[in-house]
């Protein structure tokens, strides 16, 4: 099979696949209607509460985080992903069930995106180790950006559908559909060969776990530099959501139809960065700081686009730079870490990547409303421009990484300054 797809020939994973695209669709259909109905319904179009509303979902990755990764390193992935995918699918009935009532009310929309972030606070490191258990290492990083690829192929679907839906029946009816929508990874669950898995190492019960997970993280800087990475621009340049919602709103004087194709042309991008993240055999952090400072020029394209479509066509850069950044970071951090730490290494990484995310929301939701929606997507732009740029000249600097410009191919170089010697060569670009 052709390497971009090579997992897919892997039984289990391919159910998986499955089972995770159509649930993922229905998330991101959750996502939107979420946003739309606190923007529209139940607020004035307050940025504030949308913000509010995010911080709240992503609040648990921030609490709860480390405790998570010690639990996904010492239990059956399988049996944690089944309990999830059971609260996940309740918090939808749930919230749909509430808001046809036509009783729903801002804080019932706090506490089930509340809910469905301590869901995801478990769901999310099992999910992340899950996949050392469906295929072998040496398709983990292919695995992992199919995984992307499926993400944001549900990513392409799922808003402008949320969008379609909200008008023709109502967001209530969204929120049950993405109830439904978990009985895909369920059944797929359910399905697997046992005796298919890859067994993992799992870590023993012991006190001072977390505190060992920090301390191995402390001893590798790549880590550290790809949390700062991800860190800064998930907090504030990862608010698509929220920034998408205020320009369709306020911006452009857009209906929901509108805002949810905003989302799935976003989600060309990205599902190209997936799909070329599938074929890259070994990911690295001069990538993650590429493709966060090519986030950051996307972003201030988008920012001072003029119309709605000149808008929603300089999303596609935006959503390659930040599919190529958040599957090479993450690829990276899996693919380098001890099997018996990719539990707890992995709900850090979550933590610090989602979990800054109740710290931005509410910041760059009162930038859009106070200031305005472009001025917010301006602060996500600059952060992630800055941070990259920080963190390259501290790589450069820590590795003694040098570059070598050339007449002939390739014409770029990067290598370790060594005293006396010549150029050690470290990797090389085609431009």
């Amino acid at each position: 099979m052709n390497r971009t797809f090579s997992s897919l020939g892997i039984y289990n994973y391919r159910l998986w696949f499955a089972g995770a695209l159509v649930s993922n669709i229905g998330t991101w259909m959750q996502r939107i209607a979420q946003d739309w109905v606190v923007l529209t319904d139940l607020t004035e179009d307050s940025g504030v509460a949308v913000g509010i509303t995010t911080a709240l979902q992503f609040l648990p990755f921030l609490l709860l985080g480390p405790w998570t990764g010690v639990i996904a390193d010492r239990v059956d992935h399988r049996k944690l992903l089944f309990a999830t995918q059971f609260a996940g699918a309740a918090l939808g009935l749930g919230l749909g069930a509430i808001v046809l009532s036509g009783h729903a009310q801002l804080w019932h929309v706090y506490a089930f995106a509340l809910g469905l972030g301590v869901v995801t606070a478990f769901d999310n490191p099992a999910r992340q180790t899950f996949v050392g258990d469906l295929v072998p290492s040496d398709n983990m990083s292919n695995a992992v950006g199919l995984n992307s690829a499926s993400f944001n192929a549900a990513r392409l679907i799922g808003p402008g559908l949320a969008g379609l839906l909200i008008a023709w029946i109502g967001s209530g009816w969204v929120f049950m559909l993405n109830g439904f929508t978990f009985a895909a990874t369920i059944v797929a669950l359910a399905l697997m060969r046992p005796n298919e898995f890859h067994p993992q190492h799992r870590a023993p019960r012991q006190p001072g776990q977390i505190a060992e997970g920090v301390r191995y993280i402390r001893g590798r800087p790549d880590i550290v530099a790809i949390l700062v990475i991800v860190g800064v621009v998930g907090a504030f340049g990862l608010n698509f959501q929220l920034t998408s919602a205020m320009m369709a709103r306020l911006a452009f004087d857009r209906g929901p139809e509108d805002y949810g194709i905003l989302g799935s042309i976003l989600a060309i991008g990205s599902l190209g960065g997936a799909i070329l993240a599938a074929r890259r055999r070994r990911p690295t952090l001069r990538l993650v700081v590429v493709a966060a400072m090519g986030f950051g020029v996307a972003n201030l394209l988008l920012a001072f686009a003029p119309t709605y479509w000149a808008f929603a066509l300089a999303g596609i850069p935006v959503g390659f730079a930040a599919l190529t950044m958040i599957t090479a970071a993450n690829a990276t951090v899996q693919t380098t870490v001890e099997p018996h730490m990719r539990g707890r290494v992995m709900a850090l990484y979550m933590m610090v990547f989602l979990g800054g995310t109740p710290l931005g929301s509410p910041i760059i939701g009162w930038v859009g409303e106070e200031i305005g929606p472009r001025i917010a997507i301006l602060v996500g732009a600059i952060s992630a421009i800055a941070v990259a740029a920080a963190v390259g000249a501290w790589a450069a600097r820590y590795w003694n990484v040098v570059v070598e410009v050339q007449a002939r191919r390739p014409f770029v170089r990067f290598g370790r300054a060594v005293r006396d010697e010549p150029i050690a060569d470290v990797d090389s670009a085609r431009t």
